[in-house]
Order: C-alpha cells, then sequence, then structure tokens
C-alpha cells in the first residue's frame, strides 16, 4: 500500500482540537468558529445565523459541529439554510473536523460551522 500526504496548499484545516478550542493550520482559536477552505472567524453558535446564511453561493455542504456530541439543529436554522441552498450535515464536532478536511483535500466546496468539545 502506497500512502500519500495530502498538500492543502494555503487552505484552512483543522489540525486538531480540545475543550473548548480548534487549532486550525496551527493557529489556536477559542470558541465557536466558522471555517471555509480560504478563512477562519469567531461564530457565535446557532444563534448567529447571518454568517452561515452569507455563505449561499459559497459552499454547497456546511458540516455543523455541535460539540462533543450530535444534537439536533433547530428546524428553522436547518430550514433557513436549506431555502439558501446550502446542504446541512449534522454531527458532532471530531467527525465534522475528520469530514471537513476529507472534502477539502478532495477540492470541495465547502464550510464548517464548529462548536467546541467540552
Amino acid at each position: 500500500m502506497q500512502i500519500n500526504e495530502v498538500n492543502f496548499g494555503r487552505a484552512k484545516v483543522v489540525d486538531g482540537y480540545g475543550p473548548g478550542f480548534f487549532r486550525i493550520s496551527g493557529e489556536v482559536i477559542e470558541g465557536p468558529l466558522l471555517l471555509r477552505p480560504d478563512s477562519v472567524t469567531a461564530w457565535g453558535g446557532l444563534d448567529d445565523r447571518a454568517p452561515l446564511l452569507a455563505l449561499e453561493g459559497e459552499v454547497d455542504v456546511l458540516f455543523i459541529g455541535m460539540g462533543g456530541e450530535i444534537a439536533p439543529l433547530p428546524a428553522s436554522l436547518r430550514n433557513a439554510l436549506e431555502d439558501a441552498g446550502i446542504g446541512v450535515e449534522i454531527m458532532a464536532s471530531p467527525p465534522a473536523c475528520r469530514s471537513y478536511n476529507v472534502l477539502l483535500a478532495e477540492g470541495r466546496r465547502i464550510g464548517a460551522a464548529l462548536l467546541p468539545v467540552g
């Protein structure tokens, strides 16, 4: 078996996470964040809809990491995102980070809104 290292170039990749923080391309960021291949910004959590809806036309899929455990997404938020043409995948934050990195390596138009693990 041949193993190839993925080169993400200048894209923002999830290097790790821990209680209350994420490490994105070597930078530690505390609290919830919104991640796109070209940027990372603080995010106000599930009540902060505007930055998520602003992804319309920029991403095909938005992973929403709900922290350490999967939890339901408020139906009104899911409906607003889907009405904007943004596919939504809800999962715990650790698998959301991994899924984001995999699709980033494939060159997909993705984003991730991540709540930190406890």
